[in-house]
């Protein structure tokens, strides 16, 4: 399935967050999440969230004549789905704006730094950079 990621919403994009790190919840948990931190009301985190279902981002199961959320994609998957929609369409593809930008970053930490490492090993064993 193709994603289109980057025509979501700041507001879906939101929601689509929280989710991915409570799941499965329902509307009014979501919707006291967003009214305490953007303002939103619970009838556009309603319209949000079935918008989202539609598009395939999230399922929804009854529970007890409740229904509870849960996003199709795990946080981790999402968030690299997002960064890589963000390198392909704003930074047309190009890795070197991102590396100057992590090369500045605060707060990394040093599982972070062992992980890049790890992977520029890998990469150099696929043949696919050169160090």
């Amino acid at each position: 399935m193709v994603d289109d990621l980057n025509k979501l919403g700041p507001t879906e994009l939101a929601v689509l967050r929280f989710l991915a790190e409570h799941n499965p919840v329902r509307v009014g948990e979501v919707a006291d999440h967003m009214a305490a931190t953007s303002g939103q009301a619970r009838t556009t985190v309603l319209t949000t969230m079935e918008r989202l279902r539609r598009k395939k981002h999230l399922t929804r199961r009854k529970v007890r004549g409740v229904w509870h959320y849960s996003p199709t994609r795990s946080t981790s998957e999402l968030m690299e789905r997002l960064v890589g929609d963000f390198v392909r369409t704003v930074l047309h593809g190009s890795l070197s704006p991102f590396v100057a930008w992590l090369a500045n970053a605060e707060g990394i930490t040093p599982e972070e730094i062992q992980l890049l490492k790890q992977r520029i090993l890998e990469l150099e064993a696929e043949g696919q950079c050169d160090v």
